[in-house]
């Protein structure tokens, strides 16, 4: 834009707007020598009579006798050379700012105005730049690409959707959008962005109401101690958090909210939170089981309300006011928090390449359970019991959860084995089909319908129900959460 711009000027030949007040020698077009003194002059004119105390006087009423040598300035200042000084009008004269401003922010025609003329007059006066930074942005069109305009009838007004759904809504719609294009809204854009917000706002939710019992200096469980899935969904929290810090001083907004729903639907959505329900309903109240489980969400909740902060600013206060501002606690405001900073840890028994493999085990599991679902095998994953044969990697990651694989795999019951002893008709099928295949080693599953009866607690079918004769429609498990000494988790 700067050495395209040949048919540029300063001024422009107008009869309206901020006069340049000079006075240029008819012959040789040299300003007036006290060009300086004259502008002070016609400036307390304009203060006291407006513009046209400029445009209505004569050459005389400034020069006097001088005034047969010299041509009085019709022509105006061009409106982005005069906003393009406010590098020096407003960030130098107020104290509370800084002059190069952190950025310029404005729409993408401005490459040739604002952000050209701010350049230039900024170079002449400090031999520098007037901002570290330059942000453009698209502009709003409505869902067929039009733009907006009252003769359409297809103008958004913001409030109204503010009262319709909230200032947070529109806000993650904004920031949703790939703002360097034009940006569409309207009622299937919106829709849109309003499920995302109640995904997010839902997760917190869960995270909230599953610590409401949870005091950090009393109930936390040390790091090192916590279940294995606990610690692989905190080391995945912060490898979601670099990325998102990341995106953030990128300014790409967009992949903010794409990172944050993404953890919140796939992440802990379809898979850690769905998992430990069994954990915070079933096991003891102040067992090392639930205990672990609230302290990774705790943690996740610390990190995810920040994450939103900046554009789900309502949503984010209300949540910090729950989760710091319990017992009375003034909460303060979020707005003054820092990035959080996860305790540091080492996954030891399951590591991450396996938690990447039992979860694609467990995607696989799914879909199979589904499946019997709609062959009226089963009626619900706890109806269903489970056989994996396994081979490779895939084996030996499944293998590292023992008897905690069904608790992954929310069945009531879950057998490992070696694809070897696989029935050849699933190993056939495996043969012929490259849906299952995976370079950590090749997996097939068999759903059948659990054998034995229901307990009433857990909803898990076992065989062992009724072992304890004070309690005859509890399992084992729930037996010794009820009146034992609590279960004891190690991986999930």
């Amino acid at each position: 834009m700067m050495t395209g711009r040949p048919d540029w000027c300063i001024s422009r030949q107008r009869t309206w707007g901020v006069p340049i007040t000079f006075f240029m020698h008819k012959e040789t077009g040299e300003l007036h020598p006290n060009t300086l003194e004259l502008m002070e002059v016609a400036a307390k004119n304009i203060d006291a009579g407006g513009v046209e105390a400029w445009f209505d006087a004569s050459c005389e009423d400034y020069l006097g006798s001088e005034a047969a040598y010299y041509d009085k300035s019709t022509d105006t200042l061009d409106v982005w050379f005069d906003s393009g000084t406010t590098h020096f009008t407003v960030l130098e004269q107020r104290d509370e700012l800084t002059n190069p401003a952190d950025m310029y922010l404005e729409g993408s025609d401005q490459h040739r105005g604002w952000f050209q003329t701010s350049l230039l007059t900024s170079e002449a006066m400090y031999e520098r730049p007037p901002f570290k930074q330059v942000l453009t942005h698209g502009f709003v069109v409505d869902e067929n690409g039009r733009k907006m305009s009252k003769s359409l009838g297809n103008i958004i007004t913001p409030q109204d959707e503010i009262n319709k759904t909230g200032a947070d809504m529109l806000r993650l719609w904004i920031a949703s959008s790939d703002y360097r294009y034009e940006m569409s809204a309207g009622k299937t854009v919106f829709k849109g962005a309003i499920d995302m917000y109640r995904r997010i706002r839902n997760t917190l939710r869960f995270l909230l109401a599953n610590t409401d019992d949870f005091n950090p200096a009393t109930n936390s469980v040390d790091i090192n101690e916590l279940v294995s899935l606990d610690k692989f969904i905190i080391e995945r929290a912060q490898t979601v958090q670099a990325q998102i810090i990341s995106a953030y001083d990128a300014m790409d907004f967009h992949q903010v909210t794409q990172h944050v729903t993404a953890f919140c639907s796939q992440d802990l959505g379809s898979f850690y939170l769905d998992i430990i329900k069994d954990r915070q309903y079933t096991t003891q109240t102040d067992g090392q089981p639930r205990r672990s489980a609230q302290t990774a969400i705790y943690h996740i909740a610390h990190a995810l309300i920040r994450w939103i902060t900046p554009i789900l600013s309502f949503t984010a206060q209300e949540a910090w006011e729950v989760l710091e501002g319990k017992n009375g606690n003034d909460a303060g405001y979020v707005f003054t928090e820092e990035w959080y900073t996860f305790p540091e840890f080492e996954l030891s028994a399951i590591s991450t390449d396996d938690w990447q493999r039992i979860m694609l085990a467990k995607d696989m599991v799914n879909k199979h359970i589904e499946t019997a679902r709609g062959e009226k095998i089963i009626n619900a994953n706890l109806s269903a019991d489970v056989d994996l044969y396994a081979d490779g990697a895939m084996y030996d990651s499944l293998a590292k959860l023992g008897e905690e694989l069904r608790f992954v795999l929310i069945t009531s019951s879950a057998t490992l084995k070696p694809m070897s002893d696989a029935p050849a008709d699933k190993a056939n099928a495996k043969a012929d089909s490259n849906e299952n295949e995976d370079t950590s080693g090749d997996l097939v599953v068999n759903v059948s319908a659990a054998k034995g009866t229901k307990c009433v607690r857990c909803w898990h079918i076992r065989d062992d129900i009724g072992t304890d004769a004070a309690h005859p429609e509890l399992c084992a498990r729930c037996v010794t959460n009820v009146i034992g000494d609590g279960e004891v988790r190690h991986y999930a």
